[in-house]
């Protein structure tokens, strides 16, 4: 990568830290894809951003087609380029964006896994122990499938976020967007159990952070550590699927959607800036209706 060329990239992820507040997990996703696209223009003899054209970037659209890459990634590659080249036209550095004409064909979209009500069960089964691990990641589960937060959103909870009272958490989400998030009886249950017995017994004499969910040494625990703590669960009730972080989400979103809420209100429990991104869970629970009147109607 040329010199001017990463100047401007790290002048890009600094705005995306600190003006946007995105994630480094979202901000490691930018990175990557502007230094493929980088890669691109050093092939092409490309030495400076103001040289590349529409032309430039419908060719690099062809080439990811060429790769054979999903639709979903391709989407994402576009997107980000589009996003930089708008931060440059911004800093005056451009004065046209050679992707705000490029468009990716629209595939189908991939409908979000879930858990059926009865994996689900298994799920909270296999942490029932006594164990103080166990009971934390009781608390864990039951939080996650209660409210449909994210597991970034799950690890910045402090014990200040939660009103035990009225059962209401307030979460921190994309971009520092704050937003309240109520809970059911059964996370409450266990969370009120968790910190009553499992927290003090993790913590440390020299632990003094506020954070609600700890690892085993008493440190707060990390979006990757909640991940490594469902698949293990996912693998100790034998269910023959793979997780992923999300899919607590997703199954938060379908479940109550299957059982009559309405998608606004799922859309303000998501957090989701846009309907459209709440829309998807409407295909989940038509599928699910399709699959059951398939399966039980004498005649279908």
């Amino acid at each position: 990568m040329s010199e001017p060329f990463n100047k401007y990239l790290q002048r890009f992820i600094e705005f995306l830290r600190v003006e946007k507040h995105y994630s480094d997990y979202t901000v490691q996703f930018y990175r990557y894809d502007i230094e493929e696209f980088f890669k691109f223009t050093s092939e092409q003899s490309i030495e400076d951003l103001k040289e590349i054209e529409y032309l430039d970037a419908r060719l690099y659209l062809t080439t990811l087609h060429d790769q054979q890459l999903s639709r979903a990634t391709i989407a994402r590659r576009v997107s980000s380029m589009r996003s930089f080249f708008r931060f440059l036209s911004r800093e005056k550095v451009i004065t046209e964006n050679p992707f705000a004409l490029v468009q990716q064909a629209k595939g189908g979209k991939k409908l979000p896994s879930f858990f059926y009500e009865e994996e689900m069960e298994e799920l909270f089964a296999v942490c029932e122990g006594e164990d103080p691990l166990d009971i934390r990641n009781r608390a864990i589960l039951e939080l996650l499938y209660a409210t449909g937060i994210r597991v970034s959103e799950c690890t910045g909870i402090e014990m200040k976020h939660i009103d035990f009272d009225f059962s209401v958490l307030l979460i921190k989400g994309k971009g520092n967007k704050e937003r309240y998030v109520p809970f059911g009886s059964f996370a409450l249950e266990a969370i009120e159990r968790y910190i009553a017995t499992a927290r003090k017994f993790l913590m440390k004499p020299t632990d003094h952070h506020s954070f609600l969910f700890v690892n085993h040494r008493g440190k707060p625990l990390t979006s990757r550590g909640i991940r490594h703590i469902l698949t293990t669960l996912i693998e100790k009730a034998s269910l023959t699927r793979k997780i992923h972080p999300h899919m607590l989400r997703h199954t938060f979103a379908t479940h109550l959607l299957n059982n009559g809420a309405d998608l606004r209100t799922v859309q303000e429990l998501l957090g989701h800036d846009h309907l459209s991104s709440t829309q998807v869970y409407t295909h989940v629970t038509k599928e699910h209706l399709r699959k059951t009147y398939l399966t039980h109607h004498p005649r279908a």
